[in-house]
């Protein structure tokens, strides 16, 4: 035998355990991610220690013929216990500590068990793929063999058992990563039902020595994969709703950025794209609050409070009345400082326009969204608009993106603060 299944599914459980691994150097006191680290780590280790060229480098190594198989075993059991252990901290509850220690000290016994079984048995002659059925009558080895077999069925069982439970009473991707891991975990039986059977063919005299050997090895690594895979999907499938709505926020948010990257080149504001891909939502961002800033003093704070209590009448709260109204500002604003009209006079009684309105990028979102529904902005601002219109005219839009399409037509251009200098010419 190979070993291909096994150094197969080893290499599974590490491309799930890495991610783990670093997020465990980061929160070292997490029981649950240091019981998800453990079955990934000890379920990889149980498929490195079974693989027959395995076997052999650690028998020849240690001296000691079929040293492998205790070691083997030792870790099975751990891993037993940790998927225990894993399924009680995720469930939670208020006895959660004691019954995982319960668990632990338990499986702990069991491991301390198969050493000493080993030590006071005969195991002289190697054994490197049926070493289960080859040493089934043999005294204290076969009783270890026994041993290892009923804690790993027990440990799965159970597993299995709690977490199709709990998956009743649960819905969402969690309802999904318990049932896959329950059935993984139910499916991992296989592999001690197969060997306690081909033990006890063995007692019996019968040589089924193929379940042990052939079969048993599926059922592990289809149960390892199907239990990774449930408990890494509510962990990735939480991460992958992250990126999908950083990434849908990033696409919304380029109306906005397109609108300020105008004044963010010519003043060498705009921050260069970085390579990783998980950065760029707060690349957009960051041009953004650039572009706000350097455009505020082009913001006539009258026009913004004027369509605000417009758009208050209409609009689902103050929170997005204050965005549409910031939507149309910066639009005139960005045609205003376009053709270099002078600024607006400060005023130290108005908070800027960016620190009243924009409290998330969820606002930026809605800025950005009243932007994408109106026309592309007009290159220049004439010097002589022909017929001003107020945002509180009878005959103004009724929707803030038709407001910021007005602003943006130069036949349309929004009055500035009355009488004050630098405003749009008569």
């Amino acid at each position: 035998m190979s070993g291909l299944i096994n150094y197969g599914s080893c290499s599974v459980l590490w491309v799930g355990l890495a991610p783990k691994l670093r997020d465990l150097l980061v929160h070292r006191r997490d029981p649950y991610l240091r019981a998800i680290t453990a079955v990934l780590a000890l379920a990889s280790l149980c498929f490195l220690l079974g693989a027959p060229p395995t076997v052999g480098v650690i028998n020849e190594v240690g001296h000691v013929p079929n040293l492998a198989a205790p070691l083997t075993y030792a870790s099975i059991t751990a891993y037993s216990a940790s998927s225990l252990v894993l399924v009680v901290y995720w469930q939670g509850g208020p006895r959660v500590h004691r019954t995982a220690r319960c668990w632990m000290l338990s499986y702990a016994a069991v491991i301390v068990a198969i050493g000493i079984l080993f030590a006071l048995g005969d195991a002289a002659t190697e054994r490197r793929s049926d070493f289960d059925t080859y040493y089934a009558t043999t005294p204290f080895i076969g009783e270890m063999i026994v041993l290892y077999l009923v804690a790993h069925l027990t440990a799965v069982t159970v597993t299995g058992v709690r977490a199709l439970r709990w998956a009743r009473a649960v819905t969402g991707r969690l309802r999904v990563g318990l049932v896959t891991l329950g059935v993984g975990t139910i499916t991992g039986a296989g592999y001690s039902v197969c060997k306690l059977v081909a033990v006890a063919a063995r007692g019996s005299g019968r040589d089924w020595s193929v379940l042990s050997t052939d079969l048993s090895p599926g059922f592990a690594g289809i149960g390892a994969f199907l239990s990774v895979t449930g408990v890494l999907l509510p962990l990735l499938g939480r991460r992958l709703t992250h990126w999908y709505d950083s990434w849908r926020t990033y696409r919304r948010l380029r109306p906005l950025e397109r609108e300020l990257a105008d004044i963010n080149v010519r003043r060498s504001l705009r921050m260069p794209r970085p390579l990783s891909p998980g950065l760029w939502l707060t690349w957009r961002e960051t041009n953004i609050h650039n572009g706000l800033k350097a455009l505020e003093p082009h913001l006539d704070h009258d026009l913004f409070d004027r369509v605000y209590a417009r758009e208050s009448r209409q609009a689902d709260g103050p929170r997005r009345a204050g965005t549409a109204a910031l939507a149309v500002t910066v639009a005139t604003a960005v045609r205003r400082e376009r053709a270099g009209r002078p600024a607006f006079a400060s005023r130290t009684d108005h908070l800027p326009l960016q620190l009243r309105v924009v409290k998330s990028v969820t606002d930026l979102v809605h800025v950005a969204d009243a932007l994408a529904d109106s026309a592309p902005a007009s290159p220049a601002l004439p010097a002589s608009p022909s017929a001003p219109a107020s945002a509180t005219s009878a005959s103004a839009p009724a929707s803030a993106s038709a407001l910021v399409e007005q602003a943006r037509t130069p036949s349309g251009a929004l009055s500035p603060r009355p009488g004050v200098e630098g405003g749009p010419e008569a």
